[in-house]
């Protein structure tokens, strides 16, 4: 029996590519190449890091807010340990450059913070968007508006240097994401030695 071509086109979507707002990425699948303006307004690119060591994307739904500000002090505090072990941080949400950079300042983050006003690396991984927003905060004495395209949702993925999730955490506890990563990968570099 034939199908209808209505059928057909309906059934499609499941079948999903990387980009595609359906798409899931788990553990064992090949991460997408992705790059974004960071916090100095630099192209930062995945391609120029995946091959030379590990590396941690973790998205987070805004700048200065409580649960992305200890998340992102977990990792800055945990950054020379996650060095030592030959991974490179970096940190993705809807926020700009120029709010990245403030954040930065305020709370004396080490590592890269990309600006996905658009969504697009969020969607690349398969990490839920909804609109933004925009808050007010007093940064450094200085009253400050920051708005973001995208809020996404608190996901951490870990990628190998051949290009692959390691792993893949989408209920992250943000006070303990960095050290729970630390301790991954000094598991996963204990296990393949």
């Amino acid at each position: 029996m034939h199908l209808p071509s209505v059928v057909i086109l309906l059934l499609a979507p499941a079948i999903c590519l990387a980009g595609d707002p359906y798409v899931s990425l788990n553990e064992g699948a090949l991460a997408p190449q992705f790059e974004a303006n960071d916090d100095r307004g630099k192209l930062w690119r995945s391609t120029d890091h995946v091959g030379k060591t590990m590396l941690v994307v973790y998205f987070y739904p805004a700048d200065m807010t409580v649960g992305c500000t200890a998340q992102a002090c977990g990792f800055r505090d945990q950054i020379e340990e996650l060095k030592q072990a030959g991974v490179t941080v970096v940190g993705v949400s809807g926020d700009s450059s120029g709010n990245h950079k403030l954040f930065k300042k305020a709370h004396a983050l080490n590592f890269p913070l990309l600006a996905d006003e658009d969504g697009k690396v969020a969607q690349a991984f398969g990490v839920p968007v909804r609109g933004g927003g925009r808050i007010t905060r007093v940064i450094q004495g200085k009253q400050e508006k920051l708005v973001r395209g995208v809020t996404a949702q608190r996901w951490t993925f870990v990628i190998d240097r051949t290009g692959r999730i390691v792993h893949r955490r989408t209920n992250v506890k943000a006070p303990a994401d960095g050290k729970s990563v630390l301790k991954f990968v000094r598991q996963l570099t204990a296990s393949t030695q």
